[in-house]
Order: structure tokens, then C-alpha cells, then sequence
């Protein structure tokens, strides 16, 4: 009864302290992205360069799937130093990407979605952490759903309809709301799945992986809901 207990207690500690370090390095990532983007707005060069060429933007894209399809494939093969100077380098390129949303709406309405989706996104991710219910069923609609949206936001790109384009926000809303009650959840689960007194270095990997993961859902829930708490400069 005794060992069952303090294995309980280690496995306990392991988990806040990977759930420690993927809120950690998810707040610098978002630090470095926001100095990132604040560089840009700041720099006629690197305006010109990004968004004066239609090709520039794409390639940022591509090169930020890259980094999140090497983060995630390869995070068993490479040592955690390299995978968060990889995550670092994300940031920095999504930041770049972001600056257009300076162009597009005002630094105030900016800063009141971002604690709007702060706010949610915290309640949320509490939620994940917390409750007794289940989530992993939410996985599969969650990212059928995810790749219906992406499919939808491709075709309006043709269509430019902007009721459309609302609907498609409420919609991404609700998805990374839901995203984020259970990504949480599954970083708990993955922690408390670990060996008990688990090396530095699979759980500060694990801890990048997770961090790139919430990153990603609070980023795309900021963004969508630009579209109605954001004013766009006349």
C-alpha cells in the first residue's frame, strides 16, 4: 500500500513537472513571436520583404510546417536542446507571419482579443486538466472537423464571401475550444503514462512537443477571433 502510494507521488511529480515546462516554454514561444512580429511592424525592410512579395508569405508557411512536422516526427531522435531551439525558430517565423495582423486591425482591438482568448483558452485548458470526464473521444471529430475548416477557409479563399468567412470563424472557435480542453488532457495523460522518475530529457521533449501543441491552439483561437472582437484600420 505504502509503494503504490509513492509511486502515485512520483508519478504525480513527474507530471507537474512536464506540465510545468510545456506552459513554460508555450509563454516564450508566444514571447518570442510577439517580439518577432513587433520587429517586423517596426521595420520597412522587413515589411517590404515579407508582404511586398505575394511568393514571400508561403514560404514562411512552408518552412514553419517543416519545423512543426520535424518537431513532432523526429522529438524521439533529437536531444531537447535541439528541439527547442527548433521551437524557438518557429516562433520566430510564425511571428513574422503574424506581423499582418498589425497591418490589418488596431493595436487595441489586438490586445483586447488576446486576453479574450487568453481568458478562454485558460478556462479551458483548467478544464482539460481538471475534469474526470473522458476527452479522448473528442479526437477524432475534433480533427475531422479541423480538416473540414481548413478544406472550407481553401474554398472561401476563391469564393471571398465574408458571411462565409464568419461562420467559418464561430465554427474554428468552437473546434480549438474544444482542442484545448483536449490537448491538455492528453499532455496530463501522457505524463502520468511515464515512467516514474522519468529523465530530463524525455520530459523536456515531451515538454516542447506539448508546448508547440497549446501554442498552436491558442494561436489559432486568437486569430479567429479577430473576426469579431478586431477593428480593422480604415
Amino acid at each position: 500500500m505504502q509503494e503504490r502510494i509513492f509511486t502515485n507521488e512520483l508519478s504525480q511529480h513527474d507530471t507537474n513537472v512536464l506540465l510545468k515546462g510545456v506552459y513554460e516554454w508555450m509563454m516564450i514561444g508566444l514571447l518570442v513571436s510577439g517580439l518577432s512580429a513587433f520587429m517586423v511592424v517596426h521595420s520597412a525592410t522587413l515589411l517590404h520583404i515579407i508582404f511586398g512579395n505575394p511568393y514571400m508569405i508561403w514560404v514562411l508557411f512552408l518552412i514553419e510546417l517543416g519545423l512543426v512536422i520535424a518537431i513532432s516526427a523526429g522529438i524521439n531522435k533529437m536531444d531537447v536542446s535541439t528541439a527547442r531551439v527548433l521551437f524557438i525558430l518557429f516562433s520566430v517565423v510564425d511571428g513574422m507571419t503574424l506581423a499582418s495582423i498589425f497591418i490589418v486591425y488596431t493595436e487595441a482591438s489586438i490586445a483586447t482579443t488576446f486576453f479574450i482568448a487568453a481568458a478562454t483558452f485558460g478556462v479551458m485548458s483548467l478544464y482539460g486538466y481538471f475534469t474526470d470526464t473522458d476527452l479522448s473521444s473528442w479526437g477524432n471529430l475534433l480533427f475531422a472537423a479541423l480538416i473540414g475548416l481548413i478544406i472550407a477557409m481553401i474554398v472561401n479563399f476563391f469564393l471571398q464571401s465574408p458571411a462565409f468567412e464568419w461562420w467559418l470563424s464561430v465554427i474554428g472557435v468552437i473546434i480549438f475550444v474544444g482542442l484545448t480542453a483536449y490537448d491538455t488532457q492528453k499532455i496530463k495523460a501522457l505524463g502520468e503514462a511515464m515512467a516514474e522518475g522519468s529523465d530530463a530529457q524525455s520530459l523536456g521533449r515531451v515538454a516542447v512537443v506539448g508546448a508547440l501543441t497549446l501554442y498552436l491552439d491558442f494561436i489559432n483561437l486568437f486569430i479567429l477571433m479577430l473576426e469579431f472582437f478586431g477593428n480593422r484600420r480604415d
